[in-house]
């Protein structure tokens, strides 16, 4: 059979499945096995099926997922994160939509720890959704705002997606993280508006509470200051190199533990309880992590996204073309191959016409980021959602997805813009540079 067109069938078949409600990662992991057996052999199918799932399970850097996750649910258990939203509802709750614009801020600030888009989803989502809907929250805004905020952490330094892009390109990971901060920081402000017009139409989704005097709000902001000062310094010993991510991971665990030790906030029944959900949700975010890097090697022995560009690069058309198209590919590919997979297929094939077109590599890489970032929220494998719909299964995955609507159509107007005023990426890194 052609190659290309197993890949198609492939990608159909795993639409198909998934509506019948099987789990994401079993689908993408029984779809990609039986298309390498196909496309190769079943011998290779299976030690594929081996090598990928040893090294996602074995792998170092993603430990950093279940210590994030574990420091999030030692914070909801102990009521640490529920007197954060108390303060932010102070401040922000009296208008519509306030909990969730501070929520997609808190995504930021925690994607510049962790840097991993489905550790920041998996951990807001514990943290987040269980307060937007005590403050009576749709489950629609609630969970859009978790899924599509955690991608932030793709583009918010330090970002794994920059360093493996500034290593294939031999661009310096420090310009690259530069860079980086101006669009998170305004794709964060375009987030909080697509909340504020989305509550415009519906205020049910984000309702207001009554305003409270600047009294009140101070003195919240006194009942937060350890845990403040635990992010601080999990933040700066990342930030000036003392702490790895994965450091920062344990250092804030441990010390979130100790502090809801210290001010007896935690029980022994709610201990156990965060170490299960922590086992539990680790399982199923590192599960969807094995199942789409098998269902991308799949892909990658089709040639499918190895076609598509060297279709795109062969398109005699004007620079702004043969970006939008490259976009395209991105956008497309980036619904069904993990982000990092993606990039490292189609770098060497998109790379070279960057540069002869004459556009600035750093540019780029901002934008290859902003563009995979959608297919982390986009249909059907946008594996921020399954995220946020494993660890809140009561909400339905067609809720999740029209929630994050919103904020998809937020990101290609603000990629639009940077596309537009290249400025806005390259001004801070040639200011420091």
């Amino acid at each position: 059979m052609d190659p290309t067109l197993l890949g198609v069938i492939g990608i159909v078949l795993l639409i198909v499945v998934i509506f019948t409600r099987m789990p994401v990662a079993y689908v993408m992991t029984l779809v990609g096995f039986v298309g390498f057996a196909v496309q190769v052999n079943g011998d290779a199918a299976l030690k594929l099926l081996a090598r990928d799932f040893y090294s996602v399970y074995s792998s170092y850097g993603l430990t950093i997922i279940p210590l994030f996750i574990f420091m999030g649910q030692i914070a909801f258990n102990a009521g640490i994160s529920g007197r954060l939203y108390d303060s932010a509802n102070k401040f922000v709750g009296c208008y519509n939509g306030g909990l969730a614009t501070a929520t997609v801020c808190a995504c930021t600030a925690f994607g510049a720890v962790c840097g991993s888009s489905p550790a920041t989803a998996a951990t807001m989502a514990t943290v987040g959704l269980p307060e937007m809907k005590r403050f009576n929250y749709g489950d629609e805004l609630a969970s859009g705002s978790v899924a599509a905020g955690g991608g932030l952490g793709m583009l918010m330094p330090p970002s794994v997606v920059l360093i493996v892009y500034g290593i294939l390109t031999e661009q310096s990971i420090g310009r690259l993280f530069v860079a980086g901060v101006v669009p998170a920081i305004f794709m964060t402000v375009m987030f909080a508006l697509s909340v504020w017009v989305y509550c415009k139409f519906a205020p049910q989704q984000g309702p207001a509470c009554a305003a409270f005097s600047w009294r009140e709000r101070m003195l919240s902001l006194f009942q937060t200051l350890d845990t403040m000062l635990v992010f601080l310094v999990v933040m700066l010993g990342l930030f000036t190199g003392f702490f790895t991510p994965t450091e920062a991971g344990a250092v804030g665990a441990a010390a979130v533990l100790l502090l809801s030790l210290v001010r007896r906030q935690i029980t022994w029944a709610g201990f156990v309880k965060s170490a299960y959900e922590t086992l539990r949700t680790s399982c199923m975010v590192l599960l969807l992590v094995a199942g789409a890097v098998v269902f991308g090697h799949f892909l990658a022995v089709t040639r499918i996204t190895f076609n598509v560009a060297q279709w795109v690069a062969a398109i005699d058309a004007p620079g702004y073309v043969i970006v939008a198209l490259i976009g395209l590919v991105y956008l497309i590919g980036g619904c069904f191959i993990d982000a990092l997979a993606l990039i490292m297929l189609t770098i060497p094939i998109f790379y070279p016409i960057i540069l002869d077109l004459g556009y600035d590599p750093i540019w780029f890489g901002i934008i290859i980021v902003l563009v995979t970032q959608m297919g982390v929220i986009t249909p059907p494998v946008g594996i921020n959602v399954y995220v946020v719909n494993g660890i809140a299964q009561d909400i339905p995955l067609e809720k999740i997805f029209k929630g994050v609507l919103p904020f998809l159509i937020a990101l290609i107007i603000g990629t639009a813009i940077i596309v537009a005023v290249p400025q806005l990426v390259l001004w801070l890194p040639d200011l420091m540079f």
